[in-house]
């Protein structure tokens, strides 16, 4: 929706190299491979990003992992690797915050996990 109203789009990815390079031959879109879970990682991808294709407007945050499980079910290992990356939204939104502030335009959106709604 956002490159059908003009926008310059880049998706990121952690793991699966193949089905990136297949979204990105279909539909125009370059992609960037890190970890969302890193500030650093972040940081330097957020520069790449910018240098290529200019300053970012609308930010989606909907990275995300399965690792369900209640609080009396989930190991603790498990645990951390989603709490790494819920850190997305700050990681993220911090990065592109100011830029988005000194242009006096931006959009953050966070899509989180329909497990959020359960307790």
């Amino acid at each position: 929706m956002l490159k059908d109203n003009g926008y310059t789009v880049a998706a990121t990815y952690t793991g699966n190299y193949k089905a990136a390079a297949v979204f990105s031959k279909a539909n125009s879109i370059n992609v960037y491979r890190f970890d969302v879970g890193y500030f650093n990682a972040c940081e330097t991808s957020i520069a790449r990003i910018t240098a290529d294709l200019g300053p970012i407007k609308v930010l989606v945050n909907n990275a995300g992992i399965t690792r369900d499980g209640t609080m009396y079910r989930i190991e603790r290992d498990k645990w951390d690797a989603v709490y790494k990356h819920e850190l997305r939204i700050f990681n993220m939104s911090r990065l592109v915050i100011e830029s988005m502030r000194s242009k006096g335009f931006g959009r953050i959106v966070n899509i989180r996990s329909i497990n959020d709604q359960a307790g």
